[in-house]
């Protein structure tokens, strides 16, 4: 199952058709979905440019909206590089330099290791329910499915650095694609998922992919091999200590 057998049809929401769902509730119910309260999860990043490609292998915690730890475990020279989030805090460490780095505020933007997500991607990504204006502006289908298209507008105070996002929500709550504006509403990058199946008890999406729209065969694409949710994590694990030392608590999934 995958973002090319999408086919949106538009159907007259304001002619009474389909009954389009709170927008608000709709996001919320799909970030839950993929986070839960706690998850766990490991993943290949393939980071693709028109002449060289390169993979890593990542495992990462989550806890509620706010709270995230991802750390590579291959290839060797990346193993142990991980990224803590606690809230709108982000901390870095490079066993090369053996130092714990609080990322600031002008850095988010930036690439996270030459990839095509951004540190913003990496945080709190309910900002879009906070910051921004909500609205349905189209119904179609998907997979057999309904998919709702919410378009995401700033408030005007909005610390947000995209002008405009549209995000596709299928009515099971699977994320089909996250599209960024930029502040001229211009389409700068888009996430879409590829691939679509059960881990850990639940249907979710298992290849997404970035893509830069303003560089030809410039993506980046995350493939998840395990999942699983709700599992008890212990409040070290989202420490500054635990993002140094790398020790895992048992109950978070150390392997």
């Amino acid at each position: 199952m995958g973002i090319g057998a999408i086919c949106l049809v538009a159907v007259g929401v304001a002619h009474g058709e389909p009954a389009a769902p709170d927008p608000h509730e709709l996001i919320e119910a799909a970030i839950d979905h993929q986070r839960s309260a706690t998850s766990y999860s490991e993943l290949r990043m393939l980071i693709h440019r028109p002449d060289w490609q390169r993979t890593l292998s990542i495992v990462a915690w989550t806890r509620g909206l706010s709270d995230a730890l991802i750390r590579f475990t291959a290839p060797a020279k990346d193993a142990g590089n991980a990224v803590l989030q606690l809230d709108e805090k982000m901390w870095t460490y490079t066993p090369k330099l053996n130092r714990v780095i609080r990322l600031p505020f002008s850095m988010m933007s930036q690439d996270w290791v030459g990839s095509d997500l951004s540190y913003n991607d990496l945080s709190r990504n309910d900002n879009v329910l906070q910051h921004y204006r909500l609205a349905v502006v189209d119904i179609g289908e998907a997979d057999g499915l309904a998919a709702y298209t919410i378009e995401a507008v700033p408030f005007d105070s909005a610390p947000v650095v995209w002008g405009k996002e549209d995000w596709v929500v299928r009515d099971d709550y699977i994320t089909l694609s996250q599209t960024f504006y930029d502040q001229d509403l211009k389409p700068l990058k888009r996430m879409e998922t590829l691939e679509i199946g059960e881990m850990g008890g639940r249907i979710v999406g298992t290849r997404m992919r970035m893509s830069k729209l303003d560089e030809d065969d410039h993506y980046t694409e995350m493939e998840f091999i395990d999942m699983d949710f709700d599992l008890p994590l212990e409040d070290r694990l989202f420490t500054t200590f635990t993002l140094q030392s790398g020790s895992v608590p048992t109950s978070g999934r150390d392997g």
